[in-house]
């Protein structure tokens, strides 16, 4: 258990479960690099060609990097280092899986870890199936297309989002980020379905952090 006592402490939404930011980083950054060690297990059970079982692997250690370097400088108050512990951990989850088609998501050009300005985030969506298969915008769950985690309330227009299939996918999403401030963190998941037929084939979960600066 953490320590409960937080005198002192400015108000945080989790200060409740560490005495201060600072203690509260470095158990996040310990629990990163412990809980790797399971995904890394889950590598090995796979039993994979050594190329991809390597390429896995070192995606694996670089989110464990990223992510605790993220913690370390990035993160401000204790809702911040969960927004980054989590967002690591599905990361190393989606590399864990590996993708077995073509998916990157870009904020300002970059992917996975990204900078934008407070207001409204273009999120470019790149995706292209094999053997001649589609792709298109899946949903995280049955009620919700993306997963969203943030230090200040966002929202992902979905307005225009149809159902189709693409047989090359460049799509444009636009957050609403005008209430952050600086310093906050957003993470998001999409998911992106490989279709065969017309039939789901595939899916897979691209998580993407924004560091608002």
């Amino acid at each position: 258990m953490l320590p409960l006592d937080k005198d002192g402490v400015p108000y945080d939404e989790g200060s409740e479960r560490a005495s201060s930011v600072e203690d509260y980083k470095v158990t996040c950054i310990q629990f990163i690099k412990d809980i790797c060690n399971d995904y890394l297990a889950w590598v090995d059970y796979y039993k994979l060609p050594a190329d991809e079982d390597k390429k896995r692997r070192d995606r694996i250690h670089a989110v464990v990097e990223r992510t605790n370097d993220w913690i370390a400088k990035v993160a401000t108050t204790i809702k911040a280092v969960d927004v980054v512990m989590n967002d690591g951990i599905q990361k190393m989850a989606e590399n864990t899986a590996g993708h077995p088609f073509q998916i990157g998501v870009f904020v300002n050009n970059t992917s996975g870890y990204t900078l934008a300005k407070p207001g409204m985030i273009d999120i470019n969506i790149k995706a292209v199936g094999r053997d001649g298969n589609k792709v298109k915008l899946g949903w995280h769950q049955k009620e919700k297309r993306f997963l969203i985690s943030s230090t200040s309330p966002v929202s992902i227009n979905e307005s225009n989002i149809g159902e189709q299939d693409f047989d090359m996918m460049d799509l444009h999403l636009e957050m609403d980020a005008r209430k952050c401030q600086l310093r906050d963190v957003i993470s998001f998941t999409v998911i992106v379905a490989e279709t065969k037929d017309g039939q789901e084939y595939e899916r897979r979960g691209v998580t993407t952090i924004i560091h608002i600066g």
